[in-house]
């Protein structure tokens, strides 16, 4: 019996160490690593500001615990990668600052964009500066509309990105479409890229795979394709692999307005009124705003002269030169090889002039005529052995074009099918 009590005992205190909960000391959870700007932002105090009217670099770095003379030696050193004496307010930056007592400065990032940056690195002995971009991911958006006054209302007024008007107007269908003479009901449809960092903040447009005008009633096809893989070259081309590019841009200047055309018995106001022949194209735009090469060629001058003011001239080959009047700085040189879209200068008021653009001369043969009037070479057609690999790309995207709809516009009305067959 008193066995038998001992061996009960037993067993009651193990039980009630096995109900007792066992106390298990807990590691504190480490934050997690965040990275951004290669830099794990962990590591230091970060602190983000926008750059101040009339602020400098080195007011920056001071209100940051860094004295002078390292600004200087900071200064000295990124010279020749990055001038902070360009700095711009509104700009917005970051410091990577000491996560002590000091918490002085250790990284200046300058954000040119949502996108690119410049890190100036001088937390160790050695101070660099390098230009940075964000990843950014592409996703395939798609868009259509209606033209009821202008191709801009139309992609604007569904909230969309006003660079698609300009990929269209002034890019894709430069050559195909006058976009000044759009009649009301013609139509759009694209496939496009928007793009994004962190997955979910949108930066941009990307390319613009594909795209479909209705034009009066017939449609224009475009398609990106690269036609030459040595090259690697994009560019657009039609349904039937036609290139939509001529070998001239329509004009030298984007987002502007023809004030004046190529006039032989124009009366000039400068000159008293009196007849005098305009053997150019004026495009007004404002000032400093960037000219370009409408084609491929050679600088054959590049001066300041008279009622020409500064001016460039280009020789395209033994047919075509064209000239730019006008500049405000001209940005090559006579010798220099210039590619169809390279800035060569910029809007101005130099020479005989009452307002800002450019006057933009073509010479075919030797002799001056009006550019808009001309039927300007095409550019390389696409080779024979690469039109199947084309079409074998384009059929899908051409598929996808086809099945996007168009917005219902608020004054159509929907009338429903039974109505219909009564």
């Amino acid at each position: 019996m008193k066995k038998l009590f001992i061996l009960l005992s037993i067993l009651l205190i193990i039980s009630c160490k096995e109900d007792k909960p066992i106390s298990v000391a807990l590691k504190p959870e480490l934050p997690k690593d965040i990275y951004e700007f290669g830099f794990n932002l962990n590591n230091f105090k970060v602190i983000n500001d926008t750059i101040k009217p009339g602020e400098n670099f080195s007011e920056i770095l001071d209100r940051n615990h860094i004295d002078y003379p390292k600004v200087l030696e900071i200064v000295n050193k990124i010279r020749d990668s990055f001038n902070v004496r360009k700095i711009k307010s509104g700009i917005p930056y970051t410091i990577l600052a000491k996560k002590d007592s000091t918490e002085k400065a250790e990284v200046f990032i300058y954000k040119h964009s949502k996108v690119r940056y410049t890190v100036v690195d001088f937390k160790d002995s050695i101070i660099a500066a390098y230009n940075g971009k964000k990843p950014v991911t592409a996703e395939l958006k798609t868009a259509s509309g209606i033209i009821t006054n202008h191709l801009s209302e139309a992609i604007e007024s569904q909230g969309l990105s006003s660079y698609l008007t300009y990929k269209m107007a002034d890019d894709i269908y430069a050559w195909t479409i006058d976009f000044s003479r759009l009649q009301k009901g013609d139509k759009f449809k694209l496939i496009y890229e928007q793009l994004y960092i962190n997955d979910t903040v949108p930066v941009g447009i990307g390319d613009v795979k594909a795209a479909l005008f209705e034009h009066g009633g017939k449609p224009f096809y475009a398609f990106k394709f690269v036609p030459d893989s040595i090259l690697n070259i994009p560019d657009y081309f039609d349904e039937e692999a036609t290139n939509l590019r001529r070998q001239f841009l329509k004009m030298p200047v984007k987002f502007s307005r023809i004030s004046s055309r190529y006039n032989l018995r124009r009366r000039i106001a400068f000159y008293g009124n009196k007849i005098r022949p305009h053997k150019g194209t004026d495009f007004a735009a404002p000032v400093g705003t960037p000219i370009m090469a409408t084609a491929n060629g050679t600088v054959t001058e590049s001066a300041r002269k008279g009622g020409n003011g500064n001016y460039v001239k280009i020789r395209h080959n033994g047919t075509y030169s064209t000239q730019y009047l006008h500049m405000s700085k001209r940005a090559v040189k006579v010798g220099q090889v210039v590619k169809q879209g390279d800035i060569i200068g910029y809007i101005g008021m130099t020479g005989n002039t009452s307002g800002p653009h450019v006057c933009y001369r073509f010479w075919k043969n030797g002799a001056q005529v009006d550019p808009l009037k001309q039927k300007l070479p095409a550019a390389e057609p696409m080779k024979e052995n690469i039109k199947p690999t084309f079409f074998n790309f384009i059929e899908p995207i051409k598929r996808d074009l086809d099945n996007i709809k168009y917005p219902i516009l608020e004054n159509e009305i929907s009338i429903p099918e039974e109505e219909l067959e009564s």
